[in-house]
């Protein structure tokens, strides 16, 4: 039996009301009642976000129409602003005004409060979204933005073209082998990545295919190895950019490892014993705010359980 936690993964969990009435009432900020709102305000500057010694820096107030309205969170709405069209010395001169740096929520993620890093990651992916959506991906027309930022209309009569925010699904899996006298996992490794780390397989769904059919796709295409059974456990958003990533565990039926170079650098297969292994694990293990982290622990849990 699959025993996975119930804990929210990051960046979800974000603890806003996302009501469509008041997108509508925001409409595409063409007014301005976002003026008299008691609001917070979440800055970004080419992906980046505002931090104070680590801790995000929310202003109550901004003195420009917002680029998304996100939800309401206690009394107030959360806006996103993207201010991206500033050039580099206007943003770090804002930044130093405030005594603020701009830095990657991936940095700063993991030691912020559950929710405000989920509504940080939100932003920052509606804001990238905006970014992409200038214009209309059916006529070429310029679009607008509507309904509090959810929507960007195309602006030709003869087009008229909504479009909405954008989210690519892709599986992220836990290949296991329980036939031997040790139970153990396999993972992967990209050659970006820090030194000594590795982690979970995964890939982007392509059109016409089941979640099931791209967790056996990609592990065949990453590694040569053919999946059974397929189990799903838990599902991240990770707008970094604009990312669903669905976790499963999936059943090994070979065991062999073909490395695809073109896909991964290596892969390998780890038993419980490695992976709690301090020395191991230290260099191993993924991002603690990733879903490749849960799905490698709730396997040592249930490992260790199972004993």
């Amino acid at each position: 039996m699959l025993n996975f936690s119930t804990k929210p993964l990051f960046y979800s969990d974000s603890g806003l009301v996302r009501d469509p009435l008041d997108r509508k009432a925001f409409d595409g900020f063409s007014t301005e009642s976002w003026r008299e709102t008691a609001a917070q305000w979440q800055l970004y500057w080419q992906g980046k976000s505002l931090f104070v010694g680590g801790q995000a820096l929310l202003l109550e107030r901004f003195e420009r129409a917002p680029t998304v309205l996100l939800g309401r969170h206690e009394d107030r709405q959360i806006f996103a602003l993207d201010l991206s069209d500033w050039d580099e010395a206007d943003a770090l001169r804002f930044a130093e005004a405030q005594n603020a740096e701009w830095a990657d929520l991936r940095r700063y993620g993991p030691a912020l409060e559950a929710g405000l890093a989920a509504r940080l990651a939100y932003g920052r992916g509606m804001v990238y979204w905006h970014q992409r959506t200038q214009f209309c991906g059916v006529c070429g027309s310029p679009t607008i933005s509507a309904e509090g930022g959810h929507v960007r209309r195309c602006t030709s009569i003869s087009c008229g073209t909504p479009h909405f925010p954008r989210t690519d699904p892709a599986v992220i899996m836990l290949v296991t082998d329980e036939t031997g006298p040790e139970p153990r996992v396999l993972l992967g490794r990209q050659a970006v990545w820090p030194p000594g780390m590795m982690s979970t397989l995964a890939g982007f769904v392509e059109p016409g295919e089941s979640l099931e059919e791209a967790v056996r796709r990609e592990v065949w295409e990453e590694v040569g190895v053919r999946i059974g059974d397929v189990s799903y456990c838990a599902s991240q958003p990770w707008p970094f950019p604009s990312s669903l990533m669905i976790g499963f565990r999936a059943q090994a039926l070979t065991f062999d490892i073909i490395v695809d170079p073109s896909e991964i650098e290596s892969a390998r297969w780890f038993t419980q014993r490695e992976l709690l292994d301090p020395d191991i694990a230290q260099h191993v293990a993924p991002r603690p705010d990733s879903i490749a982290r849960r799905l490698i622990e709730d396997w040592l849990s249930d490992a260790a359980a199972a004993r």
